[in-house]
Protein backbone atom coordinates (compact mmCIF):
# COMPACT_ATOMS: atom_id res chain seq x y z
CA UNK A 1 0.00 0.00 0.00
CA UNK A 2 1.36 3.57 -0.83
CA UNK A 3 2.84 5.39 2.14
CA UNK A 4 1.66 8.98 2.83
CA UNK A 5 4.64 11.66 1.58
CA UNK A 6 5.82 14.44 2.98
CA UNK A 7 2.95 15.70 5.63
CA UNK A 8 3.50 19.48 5.04
CA UNK A 9 3.78 19.63 1.59
CA UNK A 10 0.73 17.13 1.08
CA UNK A 11 -1.73 18.90 3.64
CA UNK A 12 -4.54 19.03 1.27
CA UNK A 13 -4.65 14.65 2.41
CA UNK A 14 -6.38 16.13 5.62
CA UNK A 15 -8.47 18.87 3.92
CA UNK A 16 -12.52 19.29 3.25
CA UNK A 17 -12.98 21.04 -0.08
CA UNK A 18 -16.26 23.03 -0.38
CA UNK A 19 -17.17 23.76 -3.85
CA UNK A 20 -19.21 27.45 -4.59
CA UNK A 21 -21.38 27.80 -8.13
CA UNK A 22 -21.07 31.70 -7.93
CA UNK A 23 -23.94 32.32 -10.00
CA UNK A 24 -26.08 30.71 -7.13
CA UNK A 25 -24.05 31.26 -4.11
CA UNK A 26 -25.09 34.57 -2.53
CA UNK A 27 -26.19 38.12 -4.36
CA UNK A 28 -25.13 41.15 -2.63
CA UNK A 29 -26.23 43.74 -5.79
CA UNK A 30 -30.06 42.84 -6.30
CA UNK A 31 -29.09 41.30 -9.45
CA UNK A 32 -30.23 38.44 -9.39
CA UNK A 33 -26.86 36.41 -9.59
CA UNK A 34 -24.03 36.01 -6.77
CA UNK A 35 -21.10 37.86 -6.56
CA UNK A 36 -17.48 37.59 -5.36
CA UNK A 37 -18.33 40.33 -2.45
CA UNK A 38 -21.31 37.43 -2.04
CA UNK A 39 -19.12 34.61 -1.26
CA UNK A 40 -16.77 37.14 0.88
CA UNK A 41 -19.74 37.70 2.79
CA UNK A 42 -20.12 33.90 3.67
CA UNK A 43 -16.79 32.91 4.52
CA UNK A 44 -17.33 32.06 8.47
CA UNK A 45 -20.32 30.18 7.79
CA UNK A 46 -17.74 27.85 5.51
CA UNK A 47 -15.13 28.39 7.52
CA UNK A 48 -17.90 26.99 10.30
CA UNK A 49 -17.78 23.88 8.45
CA UNK A 50 -13.87 23.64 9.06
CA UNK A 51 -13.19 23.94 5.30
CA UNK A 52 -10.22 24.44 4.29
CA UNK A 53 -10.03 25.26 0.45
CA UNK A 54 -12.53 26.81 -1.25
CA UNK A 55 -13.01 25.83 -4.71
CA UNK A 56 -14.48 28.73 -6.87
CA UNK A 57 -15.75 27.92 -10.15
CA UNK A 58 -15.16 30.46 -13.08
CA UNK A 59 -15.78 33.94 -12.73
CA UNK A 60 -14.07 35.05 -15.84
CA UNK A 61 -15.26 37.24 -18.41
CA UNK A 62 -17.67 34.93 -20.82
CA UNK A 63 -20.69 35.26 -22.81
CA UNK A 64 -22.65 32.72 -20.16
CA UNK A 65 -23.49 30.36 -23.04
CA UNK A 66 -22.35 27.50 -20.43
CA UNK A 67 -22.21 29.53 -17.13
CA UNK A 68 -18.75 30.63 -17.47
CA UNK A 69 -17.07 27.36 -19.01
CA UNK A 70 -17.02 29.71 -21.98
CA UNK A 71 -14.22 31.97 -21.07
CA UNK A 72 -13.53 34.89 -23.76
CA UNK A 73 -10.65 36.53 -21.39
CA UNK A 74 -8.84 34.31 -18.97
CA UNK A 75 -7.49 36.94 -16.91
CA UNK A 76 -9.91 39.57 -16.29
CA UNK A 77 -13.07 39.21 -13.69
CA UNK A 78 -16.68 39.49 -15.46
CA UNK A 79 -18.25 42.72 -14.15
CA UNK A 80 -21.39 40.49 -13.73
CA UNK A 81 -19.40 38.80 -10.79
CA UNK A 82 -17.06 41.75 -9.64
CA UNK A 83 -13.63 43.22 -9.94
CA UNK A 84 -10.26 41.74 -9.46
CA UNK A 85 -10.01 44.00 -6.61
CA UNK A 86 -12.90 41.92 -5.12
CA UNK A 87 -11.12 38.76 -6.15
CA UNK A 88 -7.90 39.87 -4.51
CA UNK A 89 -9.83 41.17 -1.40
CA UNK A 90 -11.20 37.27 -1.38
CA UNK A 91 -8.15 35.69 -1.48
CA UNK A 92 -6.81 38.66 1.49
CA UNK A 93 -9.98 37.55 3.11
CA UNK A 94 -9.17 33.47 3.14
CA UNK A 95 -5.59 34.19 3.62
CA UNK A 96 -6.98 35.88 7.66
CA UNK A 97 -8.83 32.63 8.27
CA UNK A 98 -6.23 30.16 7.43
CA UNK A 99 -7.98 29.29 4.75
CA UNK A 100 -7.33 28.51 0.48
CA UNK A 101 -8.43 29.20 -2.60
CA UNK A 102 -8.83 26.91 -5.60
CA UNK A 103 -10.27 28.46 -9.09
CA UNK A 104 -11.42 26.65 -12.09
CA UNK A 105 -9.03 26.76 -15.50
CA UNK A 106 -10.87 25.49 -18.72
CA UNK A 107 -8.38 25.34 -20.75
CA UNK A 108 -9.38 22.60 -23.36
CA UNK A 109 -11.65 25.26 -25.14
CA UNK A 110 -12.35 28.83 -25.42
CA UNK A 111 -15.34 30.53 -25.99
CA UNK A 112 -15.64 31.54 -29.29
CA UNK A 113 -15.56 35.57 -28.04
CA UNK A 114 -12.17 34.97 -27.28
CA UNK A 115 -9.93 37.61 -28.82
CA UNK A 116 -8.01 33.81 -29.71
CA UNK A 117 -10.92 32.65 -31.73
CA UNK A 118 -12.04 35.69 -33.27
CA UNK A 119 -8.20 35.87 -34.75
CA UNK A 120 -7.78 32.70 -36.12
CA UNK A 121 -11.45 32.39 -37.88
CA UNK A 122 -10.10 35.86 -39.49
CA UNK A 123 -8.36 33.86 -41.84
CA UNK A 124 -6.39 30.76 -42.63
CA UNK A 125 -3.29 32.03 -42.28
CA UNK A 126 -3.46 34.14 -39.10
CA UNK A 127 -0.89 33.82 -36.22
CA UNK A 128 -3.63 32.64 -34.14
CA UNK A 129 -5.14 29.75 -36.69
CA UNK A 130 -3.22 26.88 -34.77
CA UNK A 131 -4.64 27.86 -31.56
CA UNK A 132 -7.49 25.78 -32.34
CA UNK A 133 -8.66 22.72 -34.14
CA UNK A 134 -9.59 23.33 -38.00
CA UNK A 135 -10.08 20.55 -40.80
CA UNK A 136 -11.73 20.50 -44.03
CA UNK A 137 -15.18 19.46 -44.77
CA UNK A 138 -15.60 15.18 -44.93
CA UNK A 139 -15.81 13.64 -48.55
CA UNK A 140 -19.70 14.25 -48.40
CA UNK A 141 -19.09 18.33 -47.73
CA UNK A 142 -20.35 17.81 -44.03
CA UNK A 143 -18.49 17.40 -41.00
CA UNK A 144 -14.49 16.04 -41.09
CA UNK A 145 -16.18 13.03 -38.76
CA UNK A 146 -18.90 11.49 -37.51
CA UNK A 147 -18.07 12.80 -33.71
CA UNK A 148 -20.83 13.78 -31.25
CA UNK A 149 -21.01 16.67 -28.81
CA UNK A 150 -21.37 15.94 -25.05
CA UNK A 151 -24.38 18.49 -25.53
CA UNK A 152 -25.72 16.90 -28.27
CA UNK A 153 -25.44 17.58 -32.13
CA UNK A 154 -21.75 16.99 -34.05
CA UNK A 155 -18.72 18.10 -32.59
CA UNK A 156 -17.94 20.32 -35.10
CA UNK A 157 -18.74 23.57 -36.43
CA UNK A 158 -18.65 25.32 -39.96
CA UNK A 159 -16.95 28.47 -40.50
CA UNK A 160 -18.56 30.09 -43.44
CA UNK A 161 -15.60 32.78 -43.98
CA UNK A 162 -12.40 30.03 -44.32
CA UNK A 163 -14.57 26.98 -45.25
CA UNK A 164 -13.60 24.71 -42.89
CA UNK A 165 -14.61 22.98 -39.97
CA UNK A 166 -13.47 24.15 -35.85
CA UNK A 167 -13.80 21.49 -33.20
CA UNK A 168 -16.39 21.79 -29.86
CA UNK A 169 -16.50 18.75 -28.13
CA UNK A 170 -18.79 20.77 -26.14
CA UNK A 171 -21.38 24.02 -26.92
CA UNK A 172 -20.91 25.29 -30.40
CA UNK A 173 -19.62 28.49 -28.43
CA UNK A 174 -16.77 26.42 -27.14
CA UNK A 175 -13.78 25.81 -29.40
CA UNK A 176 -11.61 23.37 -28.66
CA UNK A 177 -7.67 24.81 -27.91
CA UNK A 178 -4.80 23.00 -30.10
CA UNK A 179 -2.53 21.57 -27.16
CA UNK A 180 -0.29 20.36 -30.10
CA UNK A 181 0.58 23.87 -30.70
CA UNK A 182 3.76 24.55 -28.47
CA UNK A 183 2.17 28.71 -28.15
CA UNK A 184 -0.85 27.37 -26.77
CA UNK A 185 0.66 25.51 -24.25
CA UNK A 186 2.85 28.69 -22.75
CA UNK A 187 -0.37 30.62 -22.84
CA UNK A 188 -1.60 28.15 -20.44
CA UNK A 189 1.60 28.04 -18.22
CA UNK A 190 0.82 32.70 -18.13
CA UNK A 191 -2.47 32.06 -17.27
CA UNK A 192 -1.89 29.83 -14.12
CA UNK A 193 1.32 32.02 -13.35
CA UNK A 194 -1.34 34.64 -13.33
CA UNK A 195 -3.51 33.76 -11.06
CA UNK A 196 -0.83 31.69 -9.34
CA UNK A 197 1.15 34.86 -8.63
CA UNK A 198 -2.72 36.47 -6.96
CA UNK A 199 -2.07 34.41 -4.11
CA UNK A 200 -4.54 31.11 -5.64
CA UNK A 201 -3.49 27.93 -3.63
CA UNK A 202 -4.58 25.16 -6.10
CA UNK A 203 -6.26 24.62 -9.61
CA UNK A 204 -9.42 22.48 -10.93
CA UNK A 205 -8.60 21.49 -14.30
CA UNK A 206 -11.69 21.37 -16.36
CA UNK A 207 -11.96 18.36 -18.32
CA UNK A 208 -8.25 18.32 -18.41
CA UNK A 209 -7.60 14.53 -19.97
CA UNK A 210 -9.71 15.66 -22.95
CA UNK A 211 -7.07 17.86 -24.36
CA UNK A 212 -4.62 15.34 -26.28
CA UNK A 213 -6.52 14.36 -29.64
CA UNK A 214 -6.17 11.68 -31.98
CA UNK A 215 -4.07 13.49 -34.51
CA UNK A 216 -5.62 11.73 -37.38
CA UNK A 217 -9.49 12.56 -36.13
CA UNK A 218 -11.06 8.92 -37.47
CA UNK A 219 -14.49 8.05 -37.52
CA UNK A 220 -15.88 6.00 -34.46
CA UNK A 221 -17.03 2.55 -35.69
CA UNK A 222 -19.25 2.41 -32.75
CA UNK A 223 -17.75 -0.50 -31.40
CA UNK A 224 -16.92 0.52 -27.94
CA UNK A 225 -20.25 2.44 -26.34
CA UNK A 226 -21.30 5.47 -26.27
CA UNK A 227 -20.31 5.37 -29.97
CA UNK A 228 -19.54 9.38 -29.73
CA UNK A 229 -15.50 9.87 -30.69
CA UNK A 230 -14.79 10.01 -26.64
CA UNK A 231 -12.16 7.12 -27.01
CA UNK A 232 -10.80 8.96 -29.70
CA UNK A 233 -9.69 12.25 -27.45
CA UNK A 234 -10.16 10.65 -23.74
CA UNK A 235 -6.55 10.22 -21.92
CA UNK A 236 -5.20 10.87 -25.57
CA UNK A 237 -1.70 9.82 -26.55
CA UNK A 238 0.09 13.07 -25.52
CA UNK A 239 -1.66 13.96 -22.13
CA UNK A 240 0.72 13.09 -19.42
CA UNK A 241 3.37 14.83 -21.40
CA UNK A 242 0.93 17.87 -21.54
CA UNK A 243 0.31 17.94 -17.63
CA UNK A 244 3.76 17.01 -16.57
CA UNK A 245 4.80 20.38 -18.38
CA UNK A 246 2.35 22.32 -16.38
CA UNK A 247 3.54 20.66 -13.10
CA UNK A 248 7.53 21.35 -13.69
CA UNK A 249 6.45 24.95 -14.90
CA UNK A 250 3.81 26.12 -12.57
CA UNK A 251 2.15 23.16 -10.13
CA UNK A 252 5.42 22.57 -8.21
CA UNK A 253 7.27 26.18 -8.33
CA UNK A 254 4.35 27.32 -6.57
CA UNK A 255 3.86 24.34 -4.52
CA UNK A 256 -0.41 23.88 -5.60
CA UNK A 257 -2.98 21.76 -4.50
CA UNK A 258 -4.48 20.72 -8.28
CA UNK A 259 -7.18 18.38 -9.28
CA UNK A 260 -7.86 16.89 -12.53
CA UNK A 261 -11.52 16.76 -13.51
CA UNK A 262 -11.12 13.21 -15.99
CA UNK A 263 -14.49 12.55 -18.49
CA UNK A 264 -14.81 9.11 -19.06
CA UNK A 265 -11.47 7.81 -17.90
CA UNK A 266 -9.82 4.82 -16.19
CA UNK A 267 -8.64 3.77 -12.88
CA UNK A 268 -5.03 3.07 -14.39
CA UNK A 269 -4.90 6.47 -15.68
CA UNK A 270 -6.19 8.06 -12.40
CA UNK A 271 -3.06 7.02 -11.33
CA UNK A 272 -1.01 7.86 -13.29
CA UNK A 273 -2.29 11.44 -12.90
CA UNK A 274 -2.44 10.97 -9.18
CA UNK A 275 0.27 9.41 -8.24
CA UNK A 276 2.97 11.95 -6.83
CA UNK A 277 6.11 9.89 -8.36
CA UNK A 278 4.45 11.11 -11.59
CA UNK A 279 4.80 14.62 -11.20
CA UNK A 280 0.93 15.31 -12.42
CA UNK A 281 -1.63 16.43 -9.98
CA UNK A 282 -2.37 15.69 -6.56
CA UNK A 283 -6.19 14.24 -7.21
CA UNK A 284 -8.58 13.19 -9.76
CA UNK A 285 -12.20 13.67 -9.81
CA UNK A 286 -13.52 10.38 -11.58
CA UNK A 287 -17.20 10.13 -12.67
CA UNK A 288 -18.21 6.41 -12.60
CA UNK A 289 -19.97 5.91 -9.57
CA UNK A 290 -22.64 8.15 -10.63
CA UNK A 291 -23.26 6.53 -14.05
CA UNK A 292 -24.56 3.65 -12.04
CA UNK A 293 -27.85 4.66 -12.97
CA UNK A 294 -27.01 5.52 -16.56
CA UNK A 295 -28.63 2.35 -18.73
CA UNK A 296 -25.87 0.86 -21.00
CA UNK A 297 -24.14 4.47 -20.72
CA UNK A 298 -26.48 6.53 -21.89
CA UNK A 299 -27.00 9.59 -19.60
CA UNK A 300 -30.75 10.68 -21.22
CA UNK A 301 -32.20 7.44 -20.44
CA UNK A 302 -33.49 6.51 -16.32
CA UNK A 303 -33.52 3.35 -14.62
CA UNK A 304 -32.91 2.59 -11.05
CA UNK A 305 -29.65 2.89 -9.86
CA UNK A 306 -27.78 -0.13 -9.67
CA UNK A 307 -26.86 -0.35 -5.46
CA UNK A 308 -24.07 -3.19 -5.76
CA UNK A 309 -22.80 -1.45 -8.98
CA UNK A 310 -22.22 1.90 -6.72
CA UNK A 311 -20.37 0.09 -4.22
CA UNK A 312 -18.24 -1.91 -6.26
CA UNK A 313 -17.18 1.46 -8.28
CA UNK A 314 -16.58 2.90 -4.62
CA UNK A 315 -14.38 -0.06 -3.77
CA UNK A 316 -12.49 -0.38 -6.48
CA UNK A 317 -11.38 2.92 -6.92
CA UNK A 318 -10.51 2.83 -3.33
CA UNK A 319 -8.52 -0.56 -3.67
CA UNK A 320 -6.77 0.59 -6.63
CA UNK A 321 -5.77 3.75 -6.25
CA UNK A 322 -4.37 2.84 -2.87
CA UNK A 323 -2.62 0.11 -4.61
CA UNK A 324 -1.04 2.44 -7.49
CA UNK A 325 -0.76 5.28 -4.81
CA UNK A 326 -2.68 7.52 -6.60
CA UNK A 327 -5.14 9.86 -4.56
CA UNK A 328 -9.04 10.14 -5.28
CA UNK A 329 -11.26 13.14 -5.02
CA UNK A 330 -14.50 12.50 -2.84
CA UNK A 331 -17.62 13.65 -3.84
CA UNK A 332 -21.37 12.69 -4.40
CA UNK A 333 -22.38 16.19 -6.10
CA UNK A 334 -21.42 18.77 -7.80
CA UNK A 335 -22.68 22.06 -10.71
CA UNK A 336 -23.04 19.21 -13.17
CA UNK A 337 -24.70 16.66 -11.19
CA UNK A 338 -28.20 15.65 -9.87
CA UNK A 339 -28.39 15.95 -6.18
CA UNK A 340 -27.14 12.30 -4.66
CA UNK A 341 -29.81 13.27 -1.99
CA UNK A 342 -32.79 12.76 -4.52
CA UNK A 343 -30.90 10.59 -6.35
CA UNK A 344 -29.77 7.51 -4.15
CA UNK A 345 -31.74 8.07 -1.38
CA UNK A 346 -35.14 9.23 0.17
CA UNK A 347 -35.23 13.45 0.12
CA UNK A 348 -38.48 13.09 1.84
CA UNK A 349 -39.59 10.94 5.48
CA UNK A 350 -35.88 10.24 5.57
CA UNK A 351 -34.09 13.51 3.95
CA UNK A 352 -31.93 14.54 7.04
CA UNK A 353 -30.67 11.02 8.12
CA UNK A 354 -29.88 10.38 4.47
CA UNK A 355 -27.74 13.34 4.17
CA UNK A 356 -26.21 12.06 6.59
CA UNK A 357 -25.96 8.74 5.58
CA UNK A 358 -24.16 10.45 2.22
CA UNK A 359 -22.10 12.18 4.46
CA UNK A 360 -20.88 9.43 6.71
CA UNK A 361 -20.24 7.05 3.89
CA UNK A 362 -17.88 9.44 1.70
CA UNK A 363 -15.81 11.00 4.82
CA UNK A 364 -14.73 7.54 5.87
CA UNK A 365 -13.23 6.95 2.40
CA UNK A 366 -9.89 7.54 1.33
CA UNK A 367 -8.96 11.14 -0.37
CA UNK A 368 -10.10 14.55 -0.06
CA UNK A 369 -13.38 15.07 0.15
CA UNK A 370 -15.48 17.57 -1.54
CA UNK A 371 -18.53 19.56 -0.23
CA UNK A 372 -20.87 21.62 -3.16
CA UNK A 373 -22.94 23.92 -1.92
CA UNK A 374 -26.20 23.15 -0.27
CA UNK A 375 -25.36 19.22 0.33
CA UNK A 376 -24.24 20.35 3.90
CA UNK A 377 -27.78 21.28 4.75
CA UNK A 378 -29.77 18.59 2.48
CA UNK A 379 -30.60 20.48 -0.67
CA UNK A 380 -32.10 17.77 -2.73
CA UNK A 381 -33.25 18.39 -6.36
CA UNK A 382 -36.31 20.67 -6.59
CA UNK A 383 -39.85 20.36 -7.89
CA UNK A 384 -39.56 21.38 -11.57
CA UNK A 385 -43.26 22.65 -13.01
CA UNK A 386 -42.61 23.08 -16.91
CA UNK A 387 -39.48 23.40 -19.02
CA UNK A 388 -39.59 27.29 -19.03
CA UNK A 389 -38.31 26.65 -15.28
CA UNK A 390 -34.87 25.49 -17.13
CA UNK A 391 -31.29 27.56 -17.83
CA UNK A 392 -28.95 24.85 -18.66
CA UNK A 393 -28.09 24.60 -22.18
CA UNK A 394 -27.42 21.13 -22.36
CA UNK A 395 -30.97 20.46 -20.30
CA UNK A 396 -32.62 22.71 -23.51
CA UNK A 397 -30.74 20.95 -26.34
CA UNK A 398 -31.55 17.66 -24.96
CA UNK A 399 -35.23 18.50 -24.52
CA UNK A 400 -35.65 18.96 -27.85
CA UNK A 401 -33.01 16.23 -29.43
CA UNK A 402 -34.86 13.52 -27.10
CA UNK A 403 -38.25 14.64 -28.75
CA UNK A 404 -36.28 13.89 -32.77
CA UNK A 405 -35.65 10.73 -31.23
CA UNK A 406 -39.70 10.08 -30.52
CA UNK A 407 -40.19 10.83 -27.03
CA UNK A 408 -42.96 12.98 -26.07
CA UNK A 409 -42.81 16.30 -25.01
CA UNK A 410 -44.04 14.61 -21.75
CA UNK A 411 -41.68 11.71 -21.76
CA UNK A 412 -38.39 14.52 -22.79
CA UNK A 413 -39.42 16.89 -19.96
CA UNK A 414 -39.06 14.17 -17.26
CA UNK A 415 -36.01 12.73 -18.56
CA UNK A 416 -34.69 16.14 -18.43
CA UNK A 417 -36.05 16.94 -14.81
CA UNK A 418 -34.17 13.96 -13.71
CA UNK A 419 -30.92 14.74 -15.07
CA UNK A 420 -30.20 18.46 -15.88
CA UNK A 421 -27.33 20.10 -14.23
CA UNK A 422 -30.16 22.30 -12.95
CA UNK A 423 -31.22 20.66 -10.22
CA UNK A 424 -27.65 21.31 -8.60
CA UNK A 425 -28.02 25.24 -9.49
CA UNK A 426 -30.57 26.22 -8.01
CA UNK A 427 -29.62 29.31 -5.34
CA UNK A 428 -28.23 28.68 -2.12
CA UNK A 429 -30.64 29.22 0.67
CA UNK A 430 -29.53 31.11 3.36
CA UNK A 431 -32.75 32.01 5.49
CA UNK A 432 -36.70 31.86 5.43
CA UNK A 433 -37.06 35.51 4.62
CA UNK A 434 -37.73 37.00 1.08
CA UNK A 435 -36.35 34.72 -2.24
CA UNK A 436 -34.67 32.72 0.55
CA UNK A 437 -32.30 35.95 1.45
CA UNK A 438 -29.78 34.77 -1.71
CA UNK A 439 -31.04 38.57 -3.68
CA UNK A 440 -33.57 41.15 -2.91
CA UNK A 441 -34.26 40.86 -6.88
CA UNK A 442 -35.25 38.20 -8.85
CA UNK A 443 -33.16 35.42 -9.06
CA UNK A 444 -31.97 34.19 -12.37
CA UNK A 445 -33.26 30.76 -11.57
CA UNK A 446 -35.77 29.58 -9.65
CA UNK A 447 -35.43 29.53 -5.62
CA UNK A 448 -36.66 26.13 -4.69
CA UNK A 449 -39.84 26.44 -2.67
CA UNK A 450 -38.91 24.76 0.16
CA UNK A 451 -36.47 27.33 1.33
CA UNK A 452 -38.88 28.09 4.47
CA UNK A 453 -37.94 24.79 6.01
CA UNK A 454 -34.66 23.72 4.28
CA UNK A 455 -31.94 26.79 4.36
CA UNK A 456 -28.36 27.51 6.17
CA UNK A 457 -29.49 29.65 9.33
CA UNK A 458 -31.68 27.29 10.67
CA UNK A 459 -29.42 24.18 9.82
CA UNK A 460 -26.61 26.15 11.53
CA UNK A 461 -28.80 27.16 14.52
CA UNK A 462 -30.04 22.83 14.64
CA UNK A 463 -27.30 21.32 16.69
CA UNK A 464 -28.13 18.22 15.46
CA UNK A 465 -28.48 19.26 11.67
CA UNK A 466 -26.78 17.66 8.42
CA UNK A 467 -24.46 20.87 8.70
CA UNK A 468 -23.37 19.87 11.93
CA UNK A 469 -22.67 16.32 11.33
CA UNK A 470 -20.54 17.33 8.61
CA UNK A 471 -18.47 19.54 10.55
CA UNK A 472 -17.83 16.82 13.09
CA UNK A 473 -17.09 14.71 9.65
CA UNK A 474 -14.71 17.34 8.82
CA UNK A 475 -13.12 17.44 11.82
CA UNK A 476 -12.34 13.80 12.45
CA UNK A 477 -10.69 14.12 9.23
CA UNK A 478 -8.43 16.50 10.66
CA UNK A 479 -7.68 14.55 13.64
CA UNK A 480 -7.69 11.04 12.76
CA UNK A 481 -4.24 9.18 10.52
CA UNK A 482 -6.75 6.47 9.93
CA UNK A 483 -9.04 8.45 7.73
CA UNK A 484 -6.04 9.35 5.81
CA UNK A 485 -3.67 6.83 5.73
CA UNK A 486 -5.94 3.47 6.67
CA UNK A 487 -6.28 0.75 4.27
CA UNK A 488 -9.83 0.07 2.85
CA UNK A 489 -11.43 -3.75 2.84
CA UNK A 490 -14.78 -4.12 1.98
CA UNK A 491 -16.74 -5.39 4.66
CA UNK A 492 -20.53 -5.83 2.93
CA UNK A 493 -20.73 -9.05 0.78
CA UNK A 494 -22.88 -8.05 -1.63
CA UNK A 495 -25.78 -6.95 0.55
CA UNK A 496 -28.88 -5.68 -0.98
CA UNK A 497 -29.01 -2.48 1.61
CA UNK A 498 -25.87 -2.64 3.22
CA UNK A 499 -22.60 -0.79 2.19
CA UNK A 500 -20.00 -1.73 5.05
CA UNK A 501 -16.35 -1.28 4.76
CA UNK A 502 -13.21 -0.80 7.18
CA UNK A 503 -10.24 1.75 7.42
CA UNK A 504 -7.69 0.31 8.97
CA UNK A 505 -3.34 0.76 10.14
CA UNK A 506 -1.67 -0.87 12.76
CA UNK A 507 -2.84 1.56 15.39
CA UNK A 508 -6.48 2.06 14.59
CA UNK A 509 -9.41 0.17 12.93
CA UNK A 510 -12.36 2.45 11.71
CA UNK A 511 -15.71 0.71 10.75
CA UNK A 512 -18.61 2.41 8.40
CA UNK A 513 -21.96 0.69 7.80
CA UNK A 514 -24.67 2.15 6.08
CA UNK A 515 -28.21 1.06 5.40
CA UNK A 516 -29.32 2.78 2.11
CA UNK A 517 -32.88 1.50 2.21
CA UNK A 518 -36.15 2.37 3.88
CA UNK A 519 -36.82 -0.50 5.72
CA UNK A 520 -34.88 -1.94 8.76
CA UNK A 521 -32.51 -4.54 8.17
CA UNK A 522 -29.39 -6.34 10.33
CA UNK A 523 -26.40 -6.36 9.13
CA UNK A 524 -23.70 -9.27 10.45
CA UNK A 525 -19.49 -8.49 10.07
CA UNK A 526 -18.08 -11.14 8.01
CA UNK A 527 -16.50 -13.85 10.54
CA UNK A 528 -13.07 -13.73 8.88
CA UNK A 529 -12.52 -10.23 9.75
CA UNK A 530 -8.98 -10.24 10.27
CA UNK A 531 -8.80 -11.93 14.23
CA UNK A 532 -11.47 -9.81 14.87
CA UNK A 533 -10.45 -6.72 16.06
CA UNK A 534 -11.04 -5.58 20.54
CA UNK A 535 -15.24 -4.62 19.22
CA UNK A 536 -15.98 -4.06 22.95
CA UNK A 537 -13.56 -1.05 22.93
CA UNK A 538 -15.48 0.50 19.54
CA UNK A 539 -16.35 3.89 20.24
CA UNK A 540 -19.15 5.45 18.20
CA UNK A 541 -17.68 8.42 16.29
CA UNK A 542 -20.75 9.35 14.62
CA UNK A 543 -24.26 8.73 14.30
CA UNK A 544 -27.29 9.80 12.21
CA UNK A 545 -29.93 8.17 14.55
CA UNK A 546 -31.18 8.69 17.77
CA UNK A 547 -29.58 5.16 18.49
CA UNK A 548 -26.33 4.38 20.33
CA UNK A 549 -25.64 0.76 18.79
CA UNK A 550 -22.48 -1.06 19.85
CA UNK A 551 -20.36 -2.63 17.15
CA UNK A 552 -21.26 -6.20 17.27
CA UNK A 553 -21.09 -9.26 15.42
CA UNK A 554 -24.77 -8.12 13.55
CA UNK A 555 -25.94 -4.80 13.72
CA UNK A 556 -29.48 -3.52 13.54
CA UNK A 557 -29.85 -0.46 11.40
CA UNK A 558 -33.48 2.01 11.49
CA UNK A 559 -33.87 2.89 7.52
CA UNK A 560 -30.74 4.85 6.38
CA UNK A 561 -28.97 4.67 9.68
CA UNK A 562 -25.29 4.85 9.43
CA UNK A 563 -22.78 4.98 12.18
CA UNK A 564 -18.94 5.11 11.95
CA UNK A 565 -16.82 3.25 14.93
CA UNK A 566 -12.97 3.49 15.62
CA UNK A 567 -10.97 1.15 17.76
CA UNK A 568 -7.66 1.55 18.99
CA UNK A 569 -5.81 -1.64 18.04
CA UNK A 570 -2.64 -0.56 20.15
Amino acid sequence: MHTIGNPLQDWWRTSTVYQVYPKSFNDTTGRGTGDIRGLMEKLDYIKGLGINIVWLQPVYVSPQNDNGYDVAEYCSIDPAFGTMEDFDELVAELKKRNMHLMIDIVVNHSSTEHPWFKEARTSMDNRYRDYYIWRDPGTDGGPPNNWKSKFGGPAWQYDEGTGQYYLTLFDKTQADLNWENEKVREEVVDILRFWADKGVSGFRMDVINLISKDPDFPDDDGSVSPGDGRKFYTDGPRVHDYIKELNEKVFKPYNLVTVGEMSSTTLEHCIRYSNPKENEFSMTFNFHHLKVDYPNGQKWELKPYDFEELKKVLSDWQTGMQQGGGWNALFWNNHDQPRALTRFTDDKEYRTESAKLLATTLHGLQGTPYVYQGEEIGMPDPKWNDMSEFRDIESLNMYEILQQQGKTPEEAAHIVTVRSRDNSRLPMPWNDGHQAGFTTGTPWIKIDERYPLINAQAQVEDPHSIYHHYRQLIELRKNLPVLTDGEYVRLDQGHPEVYAYARRTQEQTLIVISNFSSRSVSYELPPNMWGKPDMASAQLLIRNTTEQPELAEVVKLQPYASYMWLIETN
